[in-house]
């Protein structure tokens, strides 16, 4: 509000047009937006122009519509409704007499004139002080109001009102931006239950009610406007932000904001890293399938969002030791698992007897792939490499079992060789070694199955991440490896990983490369 002095609004200084207005099913007015005014502005003069020399046509007196006035009811108060043009009357005297709105032809002088839209607002009989609020270029927006409902109400009119000795019978405010708001915020003025008049309002709608209420120092409609804020709901990101951003801006004034900001904030110090780590547990622990599968995708997704926070927060390390505690616990609940599926007799019995065997090795394979996803998104997936390449006694029952239970644990290995072969991780070459010497052998047994069973299996990304491992060793241990695999490839063919690309490669190291060195080596000796 940048500016607000006392004026007089002389008949004929300003354009007066009809323009429809209406009235909200609470009870109070609803502006239109400036482009309605425009559109008005801008039909009433295409409709003047063919006629320019016509007298003024007369127009229909109608009784003004009041505003909702609930303090002071008039007998002769009623709702007003949406009317056309050709039936709505406006004033133009500020003191008050009635006259007729009438259309006068443009002058022809070469002159921009500016021109207003006035409509005048509140109950005429009764009301004793003009409000004027002058909007964006080419309109403006009349209120007849009372001085006693505006000084109870808005702090902002109180001082301008009572710090003048003599009457004043008009007040204009300049360079309003939100005409409509402002509007609507005077008409709750004249409400009890202001609360009530809020209801089925929009977010956006009400944050621009707030805004004019503290311009003008209206506390109890900034009150009822932080009570609907905080009962109702929030729709998206952007909504939520505008609603923070302008009641933060109020913290200072204490009105009570806090029980609105505690959707968004707890009192509760608990300690951030302890929350994280209470919600995987609670994963890990389902068991029911649809449950598991769609909040592990929800929390990895998170996850992968708040990485920077939790890392600048400090609880980054605290997080990973949790994850790592939990990594173990699985690792030594599946090697007990396959413990016992691996006892002599075990494949004999029931399927009631082992059923629950195979679906808890199932469970904690998953567990664990889960996990190691996590730690990649976290980039701490190397000590977890280190872990599993040491599970010795695992791989070696891992061939006593029937790969219909055990080929999800050889998941665990293909997605270690797809992030080490991406760059997601950076083990050392003890860990690569240790990894390729203990789980290659049972992923080349697993192979077929994977390929069949597994949705999410990458056959492609599968090989190249495996062929990028081995060539990440020495030369001598790629050549180990890539001939065992040589025989391997030769007995099962596809159902073996195609390491050709892979071999391809250690060949021409091996061969081409040395060659060529050698002779290199042989033109200096003879130089």
């Amino acid at each position: 509000m940048a500016e607000f002095r006392v004026a007089r609004v002389k008949q004929g200084h300003t354009k007066i047009r009809n323009v429809p207005i209406a009235v909200t099913p609470e009870g109070f007015w609803c502006c239109p937006s400036p482009v309605v005014f425009q559109k008005t502005l801008k039909s009433q003069n295409l409709e003047s122009k063919p006629r320019p020399s016509s007298p003024p046509s007369k127009t229909s007196v109608q009784k003004k519509p009041n505003t909702l006035n609930e303090r002071k009811p008039t007998p002769n108060s009623s709702r007003s409704k949406l009317l056309p043009d050709d039936q709505r009357s406006v004033t133009s005297d500020a003191n008050g007499n009635n006259a007729l709105a009438t259309e006068r032809p443009l002058k022809q002088n070469g002159e921009n004139l500016r021109h207003k839209v006035a409509i005048e607002f509140g109950e005429h009989g009764t009301s004793d002080l003009k409000v004027v609020l002058c909007g964006k270029p080419g309109f403006s927006v009349k209120m007849s109001v009372h001085k006693s409902v505006l000084v109870e109400n808005s702090t902002f009119f109180a001082d301008k009102l009572c710090q003048r000795q003599s009457p004043i019978s008009c007040l204009e405010v300049g360079d309003c931006d939100d005409v409509e708001s402002y509007v609507e915020t005077v008409g709750l003025m004249y409400c009890k239950e202001m609360k009530h008049r809020l209801i089925k309002q929009s977010v956006s709608r009400v944050l621009r009610i707030l805004k004019v209420a503290e311009l003008i120092g209206f506390q109890r409609c900034m009150h009822s406007c932080l009570e609907y804020l905080e009962a109702v709901p929030w729709v998206g990101d952007e909504e939520e932000e505008k609603v923070l951003s302008s009641v933060l801006r109020l913290k200072q004034n204490n009105l009570g904001v806090t029980p609105l900001l505690k959707r968004v904030s707890s009192d509760v110090s608990s300690p951030l890293n302890d929350t994280v780590t209470h919600v995987i547990e609670l994963v890990l622990k389902s068991n029911e399938e649809r449950g598991r599968r769609e909040m592990k995708s929800l929390v990895l997704k998170l996850l992968r969002e708040n990485n920077t926070h939790l890392d600048s927060s400090g609880t980054a390390e605290m997080v990973n030791e949790n994850i790592y505690s939990f990594c173990r616990s699985c690792m030594n609940s599946l090697l007990m698992l396959f413990r016992q599926a691996a006892e002599p007799g075990f494949v004999d019995k029931s399927l009631d007897s082992k059923g629950p065997v195979m679906r808890q090795i199932a469970l904690q394979a998953d567990n664990l792939l889960w996990l190691l996803e996590i730690l990649i998104d976290r980039q701490a997936a190397e000590e977890f490499a280190h872990i599993w390449g040491s599970q010795k006694e695992l791989a070696t029952i891992h061939a006593k079992l029937p790969t219909v239970s055990r080929h999800l644990v050889s998941c665990i290995t293909a997605r270690l060789f797809v992030g080490i072969g991406r760059g997601e991780m950076l083990p050392s070459k003890d860990t690569r070694q240790l990894l390729l010497q203990t789980w290659l052998q049972p992923l080349i047994d697993d192979y077929c199955w994977l390929q069949h069973s597994c949705r999410s299996f990458d056959r492609k990304l599968v090989e190249e991440g495996i062929g990028r491992t081995i060539l990440t060793l020495p030369l001598e241990d790629q050549q180990n490896i890539l001939l065992s695999w040589l025989g391997s490839f030769l007995k099962a063919g596809d159902n073996c990983p195609n390491l050709q690309r892979a071999f391809e490669v250690w060949w021409r190291r091996t061969f081409i490369k040395s060659n060529v060195e050698l002779q290199g080596s042989l033109l200096n000796s003879d130089g």
